[in-house]
């Protein structure tokens, strides 16, 4: 490791990430120090590789970069970011600036280019500059105007895109339909535009419609007044007028049954409701918010969905994108749930370690933001060490160690493997086989009888030995 290491330099964990790229060590070391003594968090990499890895499993605010990299160029590098974090200022460092080649950067879309040896308070004062018009660091820690959102963990472009959508159609009283899979979060999103709106200081109510048995469901939607059924020996208010004058969030509404369909259409036409058992209407005002990991479309179609119903719920459609979508969210949002679960369980951990974050990047997470929480309460659970180690991370996902094989034992596997794709290639001739592998025919066939390979057994009838 180069005297720029440790790569991770963490000065204030509040303050922005920056991701720092040079090959000259010296630098390296001299800017570490400067942008840590200004409260940021730096992280290097010598080369463009190891800053690909680094963008793959870390989040950052800015990143920092020399033109001239030993294995590409800086331009090239920031193209690369560009594309995968569109929202990701990059400012460019050479030595061998020139008037042009500053046009060319900033004309492209770089945030700032210096050339070396270059003044660090400017340095400094552009950093501080554009991450004034960026994503503040801590997403939990958002400013007054953001408090809406305070609960939504994320710097994915995609999601920057969707939270802009959601705060425009927060200011009216329209109807919104979020789709999206099990464990995306979309109640998290209904409880932010219901903040957002005129009305986040009245309820916000929230049921599950595939949670609650189907005779249930109507009397918790609706209510009932007392003798409405055996059982209902006094009045209950239901969901919807406990709503009244706020925000009814109605999750997995694609599963409710077709006649409570009917009744839920009728209180959004009329603006009333009523009550099991009862003779008259009572009159509510309040929003409605829908979400499903449904296809309602394909319910409309065949008949599981009224399509009234349908265009009185989706107004406006908003679709929350799966984890596997928005992966530079993955380490951000684990960092966020070790920290509050580490309070709730007492411990001092400090983070994950680089390997761990990457095993997490890489995962399926066919669960999303749910089962991600859920593996980082189990790693926060068993956490011996305050850096959560890769070993504990794959045990949460379920994943199988790496087999550790004896040199004998991989070299006979690949043999035998080796032997069986020649023989299939050959269909079962010998001489073939043994040309392809580079060996006699009396060497080839000892090698066969080791492995305990017919060469019969692929001549023309498709089978193969186990």
């Amino acid at each position: 490791m180069s005297a720029a290491s440790p790569r991770a330099h963490t000065a204030h964990p509040s303050r922005a990430g920056i991701l720092l790229i040079d090959d000259d060590a010296d630098l390296l070391r001299l800017l570490t120090m400067r942008l840590c003594a200004s409260g940021y968090r730096v992280v290097t990499a010598e080369s463009a590789a190891e800053a690909r890895t680094r963008l793959g499993i870390e989040h950052f605010d800015l990143v920092l970069s020399d033109v001239r990299l030993p294995d590409d160029d800086g331009l090239t590098l920031f193209e690369e970011i560009r594309a995968q974090h569109p929202a990701l200022p990059v400012i460019l460092l050479t030595a061998h600036g020139s008037i042009p080649d500053a046009v060319e950067a900033t004309s492209r879309g770089v945030a700032g280019y210096l050339t070396k040896p270059f003044d660090s308070k400017a340095l400094l004062h552009r950093i501080e500059q554009i991450l004034q018009h960026s994503a503040p660091a801590d997403p939990g820690a958002t400013p007054g105007s953001d408090t809406w959102r305070a609960g939504i963990i994320s710097r994915s472009t995609r999601m920057h895109a969707l939270l802009d959508e959601a705060r425009l159609v927060a200011a009216s009283d329209a109807s919104v339909l979020i789709r999206g899979a099990s464990g995306t979060g979309k109640e998290v999103l209904a409880r932010a535009i219901h903040l957002a709106s005129p009305r986040a200081a009245a309820p916000f109510v929230a049921i599950n419609c595939g949670a609650i048995p189907e005779p249930l469901l109507e009397s918790e939607l609706f209510g009932h007044v007392r003798g409405a059924f055996t059982g209902a020996t006094q009045a209950h208010t239901g969901l919807i007028q406990a709503a009244h004058g706020g925000t009814l969030f109605l999750d997995e509404i694609g599963d409710m049954p077709p006649a409570l369909q009917v009744k839920l259409l009728r209180v959004l036409q009329e603006r009333a409701v009523r009550p099991v058992g009862a003779t008259r209407a009572e009159p509510v005002d309040l929003r409605v918010l829908s979400a499903t990991h449904r296809d309602l479309d394909a319910a409309l179609a065949e008949g599981h969905f009224r399509e009234d119903l349908y265009y009185r719920i989706n107004v406006v459609s908003l679709e929350l994108p799966a984890l596997s979508a928005r992966r530079e969210d993955i380490a951000l949002l684990a960092e966020y749930f070790l920290r509050g679960l580490a309070q709730k369980y007492g411990k001092r951990l400090s983070g994950f370690a680089p390997d761990a974050l990457e095993a997490l990047a890489t995962a399926a997470w066919p669960g999303n933001v749910r089962q991600l929480q859920n593996v980082v309460e189990q790693v926060c659970a068993l956490a011996t060490t305050p850096l959560i180690p890769r070993a504990l991370v794959e045990r949460a996902l379920r994943v199988k160690p790496m087999e550790a094989l004896g040199y004998a034992e991989a070299k006979r596997r690949f043999e035998h493997n080796y032997l069986i794709q020649l023989l299939k290639l050959t269909a079962g001739n010998v001489s073939d086989a043994a040309r392809l592998a580079e060996r006699n025919r009396t060497e080839f066939y000892r090698l066969l009888q080791r492995h305990g390979l017919t060469p019969e057994h692929f001549r023309g009838d498709g089978q193969t030995p186990p």
